[in-house]
Parts: C-alpha cells; structure tokens; sequence
C-alpha cells in the first residue's frame, strides 16, 4: 500500500532460520484497517507454525495525527491462553515503521538464542550468545553499543523471559511495559532475546497538505481541554482514584515526558540515587526510573512502601524482565527484599477486565472526562474494551485516548480516508473492533 504504509510484512521463520517479505494488500487495509485488525489476521494465517508473535503498527502511527505514537504486539497469552493485544509504547512503536516494515510475523523457536535486528528496510536474524543471560538493561546498553547508535529501540526479555517465569514481560528499551499476558514467556520459548529496531524512513499521505492541516486543527481542540494543564502519573492516579500519588511520589520525581506527539506527559522519571531536582546531566550510571504503570505505583503504595522503595523495585522488575504489577499482588510479601527475592517462584494470575484481550495497564475509567457514561460498571468495561481496541488499530496512545473525547472514531476515520485514499467506513470500523475484541 502506497500511503501511511511502508508496504512490507516481514515473516520470520526462527526454525527455518529464513526471511521473507510480503506486500501489505490493499484490499486487507480496507477490511482489517491496520495494527491489531491485522496482526490478529496475521496470527490465524500463520498459527500452523505454532502460536507466533506478531508486531504491527496502527495505520496513523508515526503521522501528524495526535498521539499516534503506538504499535501493538499480538499472540497468545501464557497468562490467559486467549489472543491478546499489548500496545507497544515510549519511542518503540514509531521506530518500527520508521525501521521499514507495517508488521513482523514471528513463527517457530530457534535452535539457540538469538535476536532480530531490524534497521531501514532489513531485518537479519543475529546471534544473541553475547546477551543471553543479561538483563534488559545491560541487554540494550550492549546492543546500542554495538551499533552505535544511542537511539536503537529495543524489545527484549530479562532472566524471566529466558526461565520462561508467567508473568515475564517483554520489556521496551530498559522500561517495564504494558505486558500483563506473559509474552516474555513465549519469547523464552522460542529462544528469541527480542528485537532491535532503528530506520529513517518516510510515511508519506495522499494528501498531505489536507492530512498535516486536519491533524492540527484536532490537535488545537485537544489543546482546549482543562487536562492539558496536568502531567505525569501521579496526576493520572488521582484522575483514577489514588488521590495521594502525586504526593507520596513527589520527593523522587525528576522530570516528566511523553510518547512520540503525544500531548499529555504519562512516563514519570523518578531518581533514586541522584537529585531529582537535578537540571544538569547526571553523572551517576543509573539514577533512576521510567513509569508509566499506575497500577503497579498504587499497588506499591497499599503495601507500605516508600516511594523510594518503590522505585527500587520498579527498577529491578524491569531488569529481570518481570510484571511489577503481579509481583507486587501474587507474591505475598511486603517488603523490597522479600518481593525481589520473590520473583523466580511468582505463581498465580492476576484478574483481567472485560474478554481479556487488552491490557489493563490503561486504567478501566476515563481519565480527567467523564465521556458522558453514567457509571454502570458493564458500560464503562464495553466503552473502556472499544476505545482500547480503536487505539490499537489506528496507533492511538492507549491512556491518551481515554483521555481525550476530542479523538473520536470519526476524525480518525476522516484522517485514515484521507491519508490513503480508501474509503473506510463506520461500519468496516465497527466490524473490525468486534473482531479485535472477541475473546478467542
């Protein structure tokens, strides 16, 4: 496909140790639309290789469209045993495209550990003997190192992963993610350490003048909003009911800032072993911490921790590559030592909304608007699984869309029209979010 597309579908046969490469059809833009539509496509095509990874971008995904900085990892889940759709977030979902492919389809288990590296328009299997065995974080130092490039993206697994523990989480660059589903596990099974991701690419508009236009007179509507004051997660756990958050976290917060052209901040730098006041480069090796996951600092919070401790631990989870959400809820202890010491033997499984098919790492409540719902907790799950489920097809930021009444189905729908000369209606939008959402 010409427009908002770099045309390609990359299939990757780890068993085969073999590369190929699809054009992505028109035809399946104009059913499936794009990110999730496709990738669970994606998914029952090529399941005869076993259950595969697949990665895709939302068709808006790196544009000019407000927040559309996401991409969507689709498989299915060791935790559920249902597909699932975790959104791929922080600079990770744009470098994609950017790195030459829509999607990546990931089939089979290599022989022994390896990584993909994917870089403007390639993609080359790479023996990964040197950073099995690290942790996420000394896995994405090497690897930047290696290609020296400071700004690689990286998708990997920590120790967890490799152990193939169920509530391993693929990690993005040295952060935790939005992974409840355990697709750490899956990579650990099929010796896969994760990607590696830079490109330069383009994405060009069928009318880009119209396109760049639009985006902006949306973007100035979003502007309007009385959120766009607030920053940071502790703002959004008061928006979703810890009220206290934004207090208990304010001595360690350093800075705030947010995803590609996302117009609200939703990571959080804490520092640990530095001054969070501190302006200057920091010369300490690691100051600190990227959060985005409010669950995970509320739940620190009920067990007694201080935010400083909280940090430590965040910290550690996203090193060894493991839910800090699960860890914190299965593990029984209360204490830093005690539930670091407890991830190897974290056992149990954490309670999903709705079919189970999106990631409860966005709260299940509108964020700063009400959106008009009157509280009835089976609307307020459908209006949460459809609006998780929109972001997910076009590249939506998934917390920024349940902030935003401004992002509606329509103008997205208006920008995918415009964008690529398709004429994608209300209905095709409706069918794919069913199809997205069914719990399978």
């Amino acid at each position: 496909m010409e427009y908002l597309s770099t045309d390609k579908i990359l299939i990757i046969d780890l068993a085969a140790s073999k590369v190929e490469e699809e054009e992505v059809d028109e035809s399946l833009v104009s059913s499936k639309i794009g990110g999730a539509g496709i990738t669970k496509h994606l998914f029952e095509k090529h399941q005869d290789g076993g259950d595969p990874v697949v990665i895709g971008t939302g068709l808006l995904t790196g544009t000019t469209y407000p927040a559309s900085a996401t991409s969507v990892m689709t498989t299915k889940s060791p935790v559920t045993g249902k597909i699932c759709h975790c959104p791929i977030i922080f600079k990770v979902g744009v470098e994609i495209k950017y790195a030459g492919y829509d999607y990546i389809v990931v089939k089979g288990a290599a022989n022994a550990p390896v990584y993909l590296w994917i870089h403007d328009g390639v993609a080359d299997i790479m023996d990964a003997s040197n950073i099995w065995g690290k942790d996420v974080w000394e896995s994405t130092d090497y690897l930047r190192e290696f290609a020296g490039d400071d700004l690689l993206q990286t998708m990997l697994i920590g120790k967890a992963g490799e152990n193939q523990l169920d509530h391993a989480q693929v990690c993005y660059n040295h952060w935790n993610s939005p992974d409840r589903f355990g697709i750490g596990k899956i990579f650990g099974s099929k010796n896969l350490k994760g990607f590696a991701f830079r490109g330069m690419g383009l994405i060009d508009a069928a009318d880009p003048e119209s396109f760049l236009g639009r985006s902006l007179e949306i973007l100035k509507d979003i502007k309007s909003n009385s959120f766009m004051s607030k920053k940071g997660v502790g703002e959004l756990g008061a928006a979703v009911g810890d009220n206290d958050l934004s207090a208990w976290l304010d001595p360690i917060v350093h800075r705030h800032s947010a995803d590609y052209f996302t117009p609200y901040a939703t990571i959080t730098g804490l520092f640990m072993d530095e001054d969070p006041g501190l302006v200057e480069e920091t010369k300490v090796a690691e100051p600190g911490v990227l959060v985005t996951d409010v669950s995970a600092l509320s739940s620190c919070k009920k067990l007694g921790l201080s935010a400083e401790e909280a940090g430590r631990l965040l910290k550690a989870c996203a090193k060894f590559g493991i839910d800090p959400l699960a860890v914190t809820r299965l593990s029984g202890k209360n204490s830093l030592e005690e539930l670091q010491n407890a991830f190897e033997g974290l056992s149990g499984t954490l309670e999903l909304p709705g079919n189970a098919v999106f990631s409860p790492w966005a709260p299940v409540k509108p964020i700063f608007n009400d959106f008009g719902l009157s509280g009835d907790s089976g609307e307020l799950t459908a209006w949460w699984e459809r609006r998780q489920a929109v972001a997910l097809v076009f590249g939506i930021q998934p917390l920024f869309i349940l902030m935003s009444p401004e992002i509606t189905e329509e103008n997205l729908l208006e920008m995918a029209n415009i964008g690529t000369e398709l004429e994608i209606d209300a209905e095709t939008l409706n069918d794919v979010i069913s199809y997205v959402s069914e719990a399978s």
